[in-house]
């Protein structure tokens, strides 16, 4: 049963979520039962449905809510969930963003003084690289047989099992390995390199770095496997051509080390590196002014925003009721059109939004008062964090279904599982 379950949520992942979880994915007790609450009510009256059995209609309920969730996550990200905090983020710079970005994850307090660092990339932290031997082009050296090879990732073994058949060429047996490792999803990429009519099975580690006591990311052996012997010494996949090793830096002079290019700086900078820095011109990083910061809240608002209007857009075509969800972040838009255009950030004919950063800033330096300027960007957020938290709620609203019968008024009963109905799509291919 685990097993299953671990297919279902890996599909998920891969189909469905986002691309990066945050700390408002996680929720108190209080706030899981807000949202049990609201869903009992919700469906204190709702009529019966039929169940929706359809692929694509399945595939529609769990999208829209997922992307309802990514907007809720941008905005609550650019200051919180609070309404006077919204569009508060500060943000961080870089003196030399092919070098170094960053990110500000910590909590700004006015007064409180937030230094800037200065950074210093010696190396990158790499990943480990096992080059095969470059084969001739041509049938494959070994007898038809059943052969199998074991993988050794991050203290996890894995068996690979491959069947050679009497006229296979190297070329076809490295590409169908290649496809079997990058289909595996154990967290290893290869790929088939050339070189003057020969080629090679190339395998390298998504993680980068070794942790204290570690010589090696992965090893690839057939001397224990269960299938035939003799692949990986014909194939070569088992040397080591790159061994992994950690980033160096310093900061502020100290010197440091990760196994990973992107780290954490005492809680206030998400720190992405990205290159080896000139010797003596060290990276700034710090915060921007509130101008900027602003600037930078709004343009990810309205990617936020345009991200959700453009998937819900796509399923248009097919269907009938993803226009009501376009229509209402239209009227949305329409409610606060001319304001948000006399601060640059203007609506276009898709429907989406687009900032002038030139016209936006300006609006800031010339305004006497920040706050009072730009109520109106507060409160058109604030009805989109409401927005997507009912879309998120109960996407099933959207979809096209048919009515069985209606409750009868005052004597219902509460079905609290109506609205979340999209959870068990996941398990019907399943189950």
């Amino acid at each position: 049963m685990s097993a299953i379950l671990n297919t279902v949520h890996n599909n998920y992942l891969a189909a469905y979520a986002p691309s990066s979880i945050t700390r408002y994915d996680t929720h108190k007790k209080s706030e899981l039962r807000a949202v049990y609450n609201s869903i009992v009510k919700i469906n204190k009256d709702s009529p019966w449905y039929l169940p929706v059995k359809r692929l694509d209609v399945q595939q529609f309920a769990i999208g829209l809510k997922e992307g309802a969730r990514d907007l809720h996550n941008t905005i609550a990200s650019l200051g919180g969930l609070e309404e006077a905090d919204l569009l508060s983020k500060k943000t961080a710079f870089s003196s030399d963003e092919d070098i170094a970005s960053a990110t500000y994850v910590g909590t700004y307090v006015p007064g409180e003084e937030n230094p800037s660092i200065t950074l210093e990339v010696q190396e990158l932290a790499v990943s480990q690289e096992n080059m095969g031997n470059f084969l001739p082009t041509g049938k494959v050296g070994l007898s038809p047989d059943t052969y199998s090879f074991d993988v050794s990732v991050n203290d996890m073994n894995y068996e690979f099992q491959f069947t050679l058949g009497d006229n296979e060429t190297n070329r076809e047996l490295q590409e169908r390995l290649a496809r079997l490792i990058n289909n595996s999803g154990i967290g290893l990429k290869a790929r088939v390199e050339d070189t003057t009519g020969r080629s090679s099975l190339v395998l390298e580690s998504e993680a980068t770095g070794l942790a204290p006591g570690k010589t090696e990311l992965f090893r690839i052996s057939d001397e224990h496997t269960s299938k035939a012997k003799g692949a990986v010494n014909y194939l070569g996949i088992d040397y080591v051509s790159r061994p992994a090793s950690n980033a160096r830096f310093t900061i502020d002079g100290e010197p440091c080390s990760t196994a990973s290019n992107t780290f954490t700086y005492e809680k206030r900078y998400d720190i992405s590196l990205k290159g080896a820095s000139p010797e003596g011109h060290p990276v700034t990083i710090g915060l921007k002014t509130n101008v900027e910061s602003l600037s930078d809240n709004v343009v990810q608002l309205a990617e936020g925003y345009n991200r959700f209007l453009k998937g819900a857009s796509n399923y248009m075509d097919t269907q009938p009721r993803s226009k009501h969800v376009v229509r209402e972040m239209n009227k949305i838009i329409a409610l606060y059109q001319d304001s948000l255009k006399a601060i640059g950030v203007n609506s276009q004919e898709d429907g989406t939004l687009e900032v002038d950063r030139s016209k936006l800033s300006s609006a800031v330096v010339s305004s006497e008062d920040v706050t009072d300027t730009f109520h109106t960007l507060k409160d058109f957020s604030n009805l989109l964090l409401r927005k997507s938290s009912q879309i998120s709620l109960n996407p099933m609203q959207y979809v096209d279904q048919t009515i069985v019968a209606y409750k009868n008024p005052g004597h219902n009963f509460i079905n609290p599982y109506m609205s979340s109905a999209y959870s068990g799509m996941l398990f019907n291919g399943y189950c």
